[in-house]
């Protein structure tokens, strides 16, 4: 299983989404631009020494990425979805997709990836934090596949 962050603009949220996946198992790969250096400190800082235990992919542009998913699917979690994530089936080579904190992923990115789903959340508000998206979406994935650390099916 493997997180996506698409073109993500704070060093913080990378820095958690790293330190999610290297306690769950799930590389993680990044699509620049990214809206900060890569060698901000608040990346470090959120990742703590959790960063030497995630395998961290960065790809120069969406298309990169895209020609290392194989037979993968690219389940991308979008407020525009209407299935729920909690509803979905999840395969362990999944690759959970998240667009950039300020405006998700543009349509020619939404149009490409194999499913779309929704975090259900309160009308009221807007979304979730991406770091707080990510935990859900692959705390729920790792939990469906048997991936979970310690977890017997």
């Amino acid at each position: 299983m493997r997180i996506a962050l698409f073109e993500p603009e704070i060093a913080g949220n990378v820095g958690a989404v790293l330190r999610l996946g290297a306690c769950l198992g799930a590389a993680v790969d990044l699509i620049e631009p990214m809206g900060f250096t890569w060698d901000d400190r608040r990346v470090r800082r959120a990742a703590m020494d959790y960063i030497d235990h995630v395998k961290v992919t960065r790809h120069a542009s969406f298309a990169a990425f895209r020609a290392t998913l194989g037979q993968s699917r690219l389940v991308l979690f979008t407020t525009k979805a209407s299935f729920d994530a909690y509803g979905f089936a999840y395969r362990p080579d999944d690759v959970l997709l998240f667009g950039k904190e300020s405006a998700g992923v543009p349509p020619e990115v939404a149009a490409l990836a194999d499913e779309k789903v929704r975090l259900p959340m309160r009308a009221e508000v807007r979304s979730l934090n991406l770091a707080t998206s990510a935990a859900l979406a692959l705390g729920e994935a790792l939990r469906q596949t048997g991936g979970l650390p310690g977890m017997a099916l």
